[in-house]
């Protein structure tokens, strides 16, 4: 089992279950610490290469993913993985399209959708998601029964 997150920084977001994920903007440097094992990479283009493994969702900035069956899966498979190893989302700013993917785990996990935003803006960052539709999308992301989980 590879050593977790940090639970006391602050980029890192705690779910009910107890898994953790970090949440990070790309236009800062990488963080001093351990890596990821696992990200998901939230931009209107392809992220620069990195050395652990990592997922491009095209999403651009201030808006939805323009794939949202991908965005789903894609979303189900870090929150998984985050049982296990150093899972990171992040897009340019860490706060918007970030803060909506994280808020769409906190689902995954059992955040009512309609609480997901308002746990989200309390355990990680007070202005994570942006918009309107991102809030909207979050409301109606939906998680499957636990079974299978």
């Amino acid at each position: 089992m590879t050593d977790l997150w940090d639970p006391s920084r602050p980029d890192v977001l705690r779910l009910p279950s107890g898994r953790l994920v970090r949440g990070r903007a790309l236009q800062r440097p990488l963080p001093p610490g351990p890596t990821p094992t696992f990200a998901v990479y939230l931009l209107g283009k392809p992220p620069p290469p990195v050395d652990w493994e990592s997922r491009w969702l095209r999403w651009p900035d201030f808006r939805l993913p323009t794939d949202r069956a991908y965005a789903r899966n894609l979303l189900h498979e870090a929150w998984r993985r985050s049982g296990t190893e150093r899972v990171e989302v992040a897009c340019g700013g860490g706060r918007g399209r970030t803060g909506t993917a994280l808020a769409c785990l906190a689902v995954i996990d059992g955040v009512p959708p309609e609480r997901a935003v308002a746990f989200v803006r309390e355990h990680y960052d007070r202005r994570a998601v942006e918009t309107p539709w991102q809030k909207r999308y979050v409301a109606h992301f939906d998680a499957p029964s636990p079974i299978g989980r």
